[in-house]
């Protein structure tokens, strides 16, 4: 038998569906926070262009607005789509090979299977009609017309509206170029113009009273001449108006064309205008030093950033803790950050112009590779926390936390592939096993992981952990052959720390092993790991008994091997060590668990439903014990179908239902899929047809997200068919056809509460309760 699930992987945050009067309209193009000056006909140009064009890119210098016209005419266009408008925010990626990953993320496509992302996506997009903006390009300018020729190339109903300081040299391609606003020229009486108009409006933000009419006239004038236009470099200076009369700060930028004309410091790419070089680096210069250290510093960081993490890494002697929450809150005044107010708490966000500039102060102050090595340490660090928190109490806690540091992860990735000694790169992709698994990035995990994997150089508990993370994401998107090489090579590492590791399929092979480490030899950071990391460094590890959390690791990928392969013997010889030490003093591991889940499956496929009920209870305890959700939603959904199978429909929907809910969660778009369809074959067998045709709608709703629908499982397709053909004959088609409609156009979250009304009164063999 195939595999249950590909051994439940899961999906990203996020929804297609926004509400809008009733119905939903796909897109997740963000509200906009502040007001758009002018722009008139530019947004009538790119609207036209995009109408004429499948592919529009907007060119021009940085911080002249390329990113606020795009959203704007994505959002006047939006309806023209059938499929809606997708933001793709690429400024802080830096890999060009996850250029396809970031598409699917901002579509919420969660397909995890073992195909190329390419693929996915053209099979995904096949046969819809959608706008695709990608945003901020141009240090990607190559990997993304790539991706961008074969899915317009794929999918003829596909447009895209991208923004780039240089084309992205696709055929077709046609280039608008967002010009600066316009300012009165020099020794004339024209009209204020749009630069006017925005330095008086963001004036007016920070200024409490400011009357355009009441300054003069000349100064404001002369300063936005000054600044050429250019919204960013107005914005700066509107944000100095807090503190310094408007007169003064446009002599002091007088003064500085006069004396610099450009500064030196500044990015010499010449799509920097000269007068947003200025602006960047007068504002800088109007800047405190502590201010502008932190500012530099800054630019390691990836997208936002909380305080505490801003003091980890950038405060040292020169830059005592109790600073850093002051200077980023001047920093924020000062409009060089964003503050960003989170249920989280507060995070900030500094924009990648001016984060461009800090990295080029950081490495004229000789300090570059400190910081970002720093950065890689930091969330190192808060990683191994969060894989000793995962299977806990504060498991959803620490999925936020993670999704929400998905930027920071991929730049300390980056900053771990490039040093010369593989073991940070293993040490980081390894145990991040959790967040690849549990937080739905099994593509992108085992992208990094192969390249980790490719530099190990030397047998070491770290590469017994990458091993395990690649096996275990391998295992669930059904790709058996990688599953069960990499149960061998840890098992090969375990046994012999002197052994050559070899590659897994597609994999680059491994160089030479250098001087081996000593057995059981720790590194300093997995050494301060909390005992209980549930992302695979165990208390096994901490007392250096390698080969026990290594056989543990091994037997859960062969027992998944055998779910895949359909060989029950395997599951259950594999999976009995882990059963007969379920209730061992060590805490729980994925490892553990996943073989539990496992001998479930199998027991239930081989019709010995008591026993598969037995295993799932004990594996309930285990996780409630701990307070961990993820994995027992897992069992619930397997405890509903044994509950189903055994004709204990009540049962099946109360453990049904209790799955769904942690899904919903933890957005598991895959396990909602499963949940709800578990939930629509109950109320098929009960004879709620009608019930039962409105959840069929809203799993294929789900499904058309995911990409493989049941996980392509033959009998999980064949209840599913036998269940639509039952409700259509006792419905008729037409009402089976309205209601499966309904279900299917629906709200996801709307749906959503509907699968999880009660339903399991009257229904017979009610069972236990979860």
């Amino acid at each position: 038998m195939p595999s249950w699930g590909k051994l439940l992987s899961h999906s990203p945050a996020g929804w297609v569906a926004i509400t809008m009067a009733g119905k939903w309209q796909a897109g997740n193009l963000p509200p906009e926070l502040t007001s758009l000056v002018g722009r008139r006909a530019e947004l009538g140009q790119v609207r036209t262009a995009c109408r004429r064009s499948r592919l529009v890119t907007l060119t021009g210098v940085g911080g002249v607005g390329k990113s606020r016209v795009a959203l704007r005419a994505a959002a006047e266009l939006r309806a023209e789509f059938g499929g809606g408008a997708w933001l793709v925010d690429l400024c802080t990626l830096r890999d060009g090979g996850l250029v396809p990953h970031a598409v699917a993320g901002a579509l919420r496509l969660s397909d995890q299977t073992a195909r190329p992302m390419p693929e996915v996506l053209t099979e995904h997009l096949s046969g819809r009609e959608l706008l695709i903006v990608l945003d901020g390009c141009e240090h990607l300018a190559g990997p993304c017309g790539e991706v961008v020729a074969a899915l317009l190339d794929a999918v003829p109903g596909l447009h895209v509206l991208a923004t780039s300081r240089r084309p992205l040299e696709v055929a077709g391609e046609t280039l608008v170029v967002i010009e600066p606003l316009v300012v009165p020229p020099a020794g004339t009486t024209a009209p204020a113009g749009d630069a006017v108009t925005l330095l008086a409006e963001r004036a007016a933000e920070t200024v409490p009273g400011f009357d355009l009419g009441k300054e003069s006239q000349e100064a404001v004038v002369r300063l936005c001449r000054r600044l050429e236009g250019i919204p960013l470099a107005i914005e700066l200076a509107a944000a100095r108006l807090r503190t310094l009369p408007l007169g003064y700060l446009a002599d002091r930028l007088d003064d500085r064309f006069a004396a610099l004309g450009a500064d030196p410091a500044a990015p010499d790419d010449p799509s920097w205008h000269q007068a947003l070089r200025t602006a960047v680096g007068w504002s800088h210069e109007l800047c405190e030093p502590a201010e502008r250290l932190l500012w530099a510093r800054l630019s390691v960081f990836a997208g936002d950033f909380d305080a505490e993490a801003a003091r980890q890494v950038c405060a040292d002697e020169r830059l005592p803790e109790s600073d850093v929450g002051l200077l980023l809150d001047a920093l924020a005044e000062d409009s060089v950050l964003t503050w960003l107010p989170t249920g989280a708490g507060e995070r900030y966000r500094m924009l990648d112009t001016l984060r461009e500039y800090g990295a080029r102060r950081l490495r004229d102050l000789g300090e570059e590779e400190r910081f970002k090595q720093r950065h890689r340490e930091h969330y190192l660090a808060l990683s191994i926390k969060g894989a000793a928190g995962w299977l806990g109490a504060g498991q959803l806690s620490w999925y936020d936390r993670m999704v929400g540091e998905h930027d920071n992860l991929r730049a300390a990735l980056d900053v771990a592939l490039s040093a010369d000694d593989g073991r940070p790169a293993l040490e980081l992709a390894g145990v991040l096993a959790f967040f690849w698994y549990g937080c739905g990035h099994a593509k992108e995990g085992r992208h990094h992981l192969r390249q980790a994997l490719a530099r190990a150089r030397r047998p070491e508990p770290a590469l017994i952990q990458a091993l395990w993370a690649d096996g275990l994401l391998a295992a669930s998107q059904g790709d058996a052959q990688s599953a069960e090489e990499r149960a061998t090579q840890i098992a090969m590492v375990a046994g012999d720390l002197h052994a050559t590791i070899p590659p897994a399929p597609g994999d680059v092979p491994a160089a030479p092993a250098e001087e081996p480490a000593a057995h059981g030899d720790l590194s300093a950071a997995h050494r301060r790991a909390a005992p209980a990391s549930a992302g695979g460094f165990t208390a096994y590890e901490q007392v250096g008994h390698v080969e026990i959390y290594a056989a543990v690791c091994a037997r859960a990928l062969r027992s998944a091997v055998g779910v895949i392969r359909g060989d029950l013997a395997q599951v259950l010889a594999e999976s009995e060590p882990a059963y007969q030490d379920r209730w061992n003093d060590e805490p729980p591991t994925i490892a553990g668990l996943l073989a539990l889940l496992c001998r479930a499956h199998a027991l239930t496929v081989a019709g010995r439903l008591d026993e598969a009920v037995t295993v799932l209870d004990d594996l309930r305890a285990l996780c409630d014990g701990r307070g961990e959700q993820l994995m027992r939603s897992h069992g619930d959904f397997l405890r509903g179908q044994a509950e189903l199978g055994g004709g204990r429909l009540a049962a099946a929907v109360r453990y049904g239902q209790a799955a769904l809910r942690t899904k919903r969660r933890l957005h598991d778009t895959f396990g909602i899929g499963l949940t709800v369809d578990l939930l629509a074959l109950a109320a098929g067998a009960a004879g709620h047809s009608l019930r039962a045709a409105r959840l069929l709608g809203l799993a294929q709703r789900v499904w058309s997200n995911h990409g493989q629908a049941q996980a392509s499982v033959p009998e999980w397709v064949a209840a599913r068919r036998a269940c639509e053909a039952q409700a259509r004959a006792v419905l008729g088609d037409n009402a089976y056809a309205a209601a499966y409609r309904t279900g299917y156009d629906s709200d996801v979250d709307a749906g959503i509460a509907y699968a999880l009304e009660p339903e399991g009164e009257g229904l017979p063999n009610s069972g236990p309760h979860p």
